[in-house]
C-alpha cells in the first residue's frame, strides 16, 4: 500500500511538473508574439519572421509527433534491457533528418528566404533568422527524444524543467535584446532550444542512458516516415500558404499567420487534447469501422461546440481582443481582417478537428506505409490549391485553400480506416447544427448591440441554447466518451 501512494504522488508530482513546464511553453510563446506585435506591428519584419517561424513550428511539430512514435519501443527496450543503443539508434535516425535542414539554413539563408518569401524586406529579415530558428527547432527535436528516453525510465521532471526553464530564458533574452530587431527572436528561441536539450540531456547521461546505435536503422527511418510525414505536411502547408500571402502586399503575410495561429490553437486545445487521452481506450477496446465513426464523431462533437463559439466571438470582436493583445497596430481595418479571417478558417477548423482526431487511429490498425507518399502528393495539390484560391479570394482564398486540402487529408484517412460515409455525414450534422446555432446565436444580438456587448451576448444565448437542447448528436458523444472509460 506505502509502494502504491508513493506511486500516486510521482505520477501526481510528474503532472503536476508537466503542467507547469506546457503552462511556461505556452505563456512565454504568446507574450513573446504580443512583445513582437507592439514592438513592430504589422509590415516587412513581421512578414520575414512569419515566414521562417512556420518552418520552425513545422519542425518542432516532429518532437511532439515523436514523443508518440517512439515512446512504446523505448518502453520495451527499457524492459529488455537495450534502452542505451535504442536511443542512439533513435538519435542517429534523426540526424539523417535534421541534419540536412540545419546545414542547408546554415550555408544557403539567402536562398531559403527567397523560397518563402516575396520582397527585398521580408527576405532580409528571413535570411537573417534562418540560421538561428531551424538549429533552434532541431534542438527542440532531440530534446523530445531524451524527454521520451527519460519517461521510459519514469522521470519527467528533468526534461519538463528543460522545456520550461528554456521557454522562460528564451523570452527573456527576447525582452532583454527586443529593441536590436526581430533578430533577437531567434537569439530567443536558439537560447530555448539550447536549455531545453541540455537537462534532459545530462539526466540521461546521468543513468547512461545513451550508447551507440545498434542495428536496424532503416527499419526505425521506415517508421519515423510514417509517423511524422502527414502532421509535418499539414503544417508545411501553412508554410505554403503565408508564401502565396507574401505575393498581397506588405503585413497580409502577418495577419494570416496570427488568424492561423489562433485557430490551430482552437484545434490543440480541443481536439488534439482529447485525441491524446482517447486514442489509448480506443485501441484497448478494439478496432472496427464502426466504431471509428463513432469514435471520430463522438471527440468532433465534443470539440466543435466549445470551437464554435470561440470563433463566434472573434468574428463579432476580433478587432477589440486582437488589438488588446496585440497593441494598437492591429486596431482598425487590420484587426477586423484578422477576424474575419478566423471565422473563413471555419471549415479548416472542422476539417482539422477531425483529422486530430481520426490520425491517430491510423496506427492503431497497423502501420500505414502509404503516409510518406500521400503527404507528399497532399503538399503538392495543396500548392495549385492555394494558388487558385489567392487568385480568386486573397486572404479568404488562401483560408479556403486550407480547409481544401484538409477535406481531402481527412477523407483518405476515413478511406483507409473504412469509415468514410458515415463520418462525413454525421460530421455534417456536427458542424451544420453548431454552426446554425452560432449563426442565430451571435447573429441576433449583432442586429442591436455594438461589437463587443454582441459577442459577450452571442455567447451566453449560444451556451444557452446548447445547454437546453443537447442536440442528440451531443448526447450520444457525452454517453460514448463516458463509456469510454
Amino acid at each position: 500500500m506505502q509502494g502504491n501512494r508513493r506511486g500516486r504522488r510521482s505520477a501526481i508530482g510528474s503532472g503536476v511538473v508537466t503542467g507547469l513546464s506546457t503552462a511556461a511553453v505556452s505563456g512565454s510563446a504568446a507574450v513573446a508574439g504580443a512583445i513582437l506585435s507592439r514592438k513592430f506591428g504589422h509590415g516587412v519584419e513581421t512578414d520575414g519572421f512569419f515566414a521562417v517561424y512556420a518552418v520552425y513550428l513545422a519542425l518542432v511539430l516532429v518532437a511532439n509527433v515523436l514523443r508518440v512514435v517512439v515512446l512504446p519501443r523505448l518502453v520495451r527496450a527499457r524492459e529488455d534491457g537495450r534502452l542505451p543503443g535504442e536511443v542512439g539508434a533513435w538519435l542517429l535516425s534523426l540526424t539523417v533528418l535534421v541534419a540536412p535542414a540545419t546545414a542547408l539554413a546554415l550555408a544557403w539563408p539567402d536562398g531559403i528566404a527567397r523560397v518563402l518569401t516575396a520582397g527585398a524586406g521580408p527576405r532580409h529579415t528571413a535570411a537573417e533568422l534562418l540560421p538561428w530558428l531551424v538549429p533552434a527547432a532541431a534542438a527542440q527535436v532531440y530534446a523530445g527524444l531524451f524527454a521520451s528516453a527519460l519517461a521510459a525510465f519514469d522521470e519527467y521532471q528533468s526534461a519538463a524543467a528543460g522545456f520550461g526553464l528554456g521557454a522562460l530564458a528564451g523570452l527573456g533574452l527576447i525582452a532583454a535584446l527586443a529593441d536590436d530587431g526581430v533578430e533577437a527572436w531567434g537569439w530567443g528561441l536558439a537560447l530555448n532550444g539550447g536549455i531545453a536539450i541540455a537537462i534532459p540531456l545530462a539526466a540521461l547521461a546521468a543513468r547512461h542512458g545513451l550508447a551507440l546505435p545498434d542495428e536496424r536503422l532503416g527499419a526505425r527511418l521506415a517508421e519515423l516516415g510514417e509517423g511524422i510525414a502527414l502532421p509535418v505536411a499539414l503544417q508545411l502547408m501553412f508554410v505554403v500558404g503565408i508564401r502565396f500571402a507574401s505575393g498581397l502586399g506588405v503585413g497580409r503575410p502577418t495577419t494570416f499567420s496570427y488568424a492561423y495561429l489562433i485557430a490551430a490553437f482552437l484545434v490543440a486545445v480541443t481536439a488534439s487534447s482529447v485525441a491524446l487521452v482517447s486514442t489509448v481506450p480506443f485501441a484497448r477496446a478494439g478496432f472496427s469501422p464502426e466504431r471509428v465513426a463513432r469514435h471520430v464523431l463522438a471527440a468532433s462533437w465534443l470539440s466543435l461546440v466549445p470551437v464554435v463559439a470561440a470563433v463566434g466571438v472573434f468574428a463579432l470582436a476580433g478587432e477589440t481582443i486582437v488589438r488588446w493583445a496585440l497593441g494598437s497596430a492591429y486596431g482598425g481595418g487590420t484587426g477586423h481582417e484578422l477576424g474575419r479571417i478566423v471565422a473563413y478558417l471555419s471549415p479548416w477548423i472542422v476539417a482539422s478537428v477531425a483529422v486530430s482526431i481520426a490520425f491517430p487511429l491510423v496506427f492503431v490498425r497497423g502501420r500505414a506505409r502509404f503516409l510518406p507518399l500521400f503527404a507528399g502528393a497532399a503538399l503538392g495539390v495543396h500548392v495549385l490549391v492555394e494558388w487558385g484560391g489567392r487568385a480568386a479570394f486573397g486572404l479568404a482564398g488562401l483560408a479556403g485553400g486550407l480547409a481544401v486540402t484538409a477535406a481531402l487529408v481527412l477523407a483518405t484517412i476515413l478511406v483507409w480506416l473504412g469509415a468514410l460515409a458515415v463520418t462525413l455525414r454525421g460530421l455534417a450534422v456536427a458542424a451544420a447544427v453548431c454552426g446554425v446555432v452560432a449563426l442565430l446565436g451571435f447573429g441576433l444580438p449583432r442586429t442591436v448591440l455594438h461589437s463587443v456587448p454582441a459577442a459577450a451576448a452571442g455567447l451566453v444565448l449560444y451556451t444557452a441554447v446548447m445547454l437546453a437542447w443537447r442536440p442528440p448528436g451531443l448526447r450520444a458523444a457525452w454517453s460514448y466518451v463516458r463509456a469510454l472509460y
